[in-house]
């Protein structure tokens, strides 16, 4: 090998050894004078096994160069609709037309998906949604101002925090990929398509922020929560913790109905606030449900909803003994809370 291909080798171990590092992609690029593309070549290699060690080119030039890599990962992050698509969906053959319009170079699909993965080291990717009525500054707003009142205000008065939202287990299974033979799809056969078991949990911090807890209350089989059920949790709730309660919730009806309004008046232990409108990421329950339903419970199919009640509630409860899990939810859920 000769001293130049030890120095490109070289170069390409220290790279990998400053992104396993921690150290980001920009400053290694900027340092080494190497792209992001390349950068992520070589992890994917290193983490597969392969050399990084160069070898003579004997084929053909690749089509695209690291600039142009760079620049079509940019405008692919624009999304499609910047590109006159109607859908926020990607496809090889999208891709293919925007390398095509860019750069004059052809591809099949295939040719894409390689650019796609092996070059730009990008994955298919389940989107997730959110309300086009969210408003992200009075979010940011929320988190920076509303919150620390809130939490200061809760403090004054030697109260808990209980963080509270509704969720519905239903008969037809949350689905997750799963795998099984090439060409046999597996089957998940419900037995009640509209069964269904409703149930409200409030995520608990005591006021000195050293314990975490999990309290719950669940319905009778296919009822949705009303105002007096809202207010029947609330009762729960109150016994459970027998001190004073800040309750901070969605802003949905039932939360605001007049029977819920006229109930807080009579328990002055407690105050709710709301979170801001389409933020449900801020609340550390809908971690909890979403932990439940899409880590431990999918692709679950019930033969009875006597089975699925035992279920759900088995979980639940898995969940009130383990704190970690529950201080997991609040840090996603990014609400500016010190435990």
């Amino acid at each position: 090998m000769c001293a130049a291909e030890n120095a490109l080798e070289f170069r390409r171990r220290r790279a990998v050894e400053l992104m396993q590092q921690g150290e980001s992609k920009e400053i290694i690029s900027r340092i080494l004078g190497v792209s992001r593309v390349s950068l992520n070549v070589w992890l994917r290699k290193t983490e597969a096994g392969e050399t990084l060690k160069t070898k003579p080119n004997k084929g053909r030039p690749r089509r695209l160069n690291d600039q142009q890599l760079a620049e079509l990962e940019e405008l692919l992050k624009k999304g499609p609709t910047a590109h006159g698509w109607q859908n926020n969906l990607w496809t090889t053959r999208r891709v293919r037309e925007v390398i095509k319009r860019r750069f004059d170079v052809e591809f099949s699909r295939s040719g894409a998906w390689h650019v796609l993965q092996d070059y730009l080291n990008w994955s298919a990717i389940r989107p997730a949604q959110q309300a086009a009525r969210r408003d992200e500054a009075e979010i940011a707003r929320w988190k920076a101002e509303e919150f620390p009142r809130i939490e200061r205000q809760a403090k004054e008065r030697n109260a808990h925090l209980a963080f509270v939202d509704e969720s519905g287990f239903m008969m037809t299974p949350t689905i997750r990929r799963t795998f099984a033979p090439r060409g046999s799809t597996p089957v998940n056969k419900v037995f009640d398509p509209h069964g269904r078991v409703s149930v409200s949990g409030a995520i608990t911090v005591s006021p000195k922020r050293t314990r975490v807890g999990l309290q719950y209350y669940m319905l009778s089989d296919n009822v949705n929560f009303r105002g007096p059920s809202v207010i029947d949790f609330v009762k729960h709730l109150r016994s459970q913790i027998c001190r004073p309660i800040t309750i901070i919730w969605d802003q949905i009806i039932i939360h605001s109905a007049d029977v819920v309004l006229e109930y807080l008046q009579t328990v002055p232990d407690i105050v709710t606030e709301p979170f801001p409108p389409y933020a449900p990421e801020l609340n550390p329950v809908d971690r909890a449900w979403f932990y439940i339903k899409y880590g431990r419970l999918p692709n679950y199919t019930p033969p009875t909803m006597a089975k699925l009640r035992r279920s759900v509630e088995s979980e639940i409860k898995r969940l009130q003994d383990k704190p970690d899990l529950l201080h997991s939810f609040i840090r996603q859920s990014e609400i500016p809370l010190l435990l």
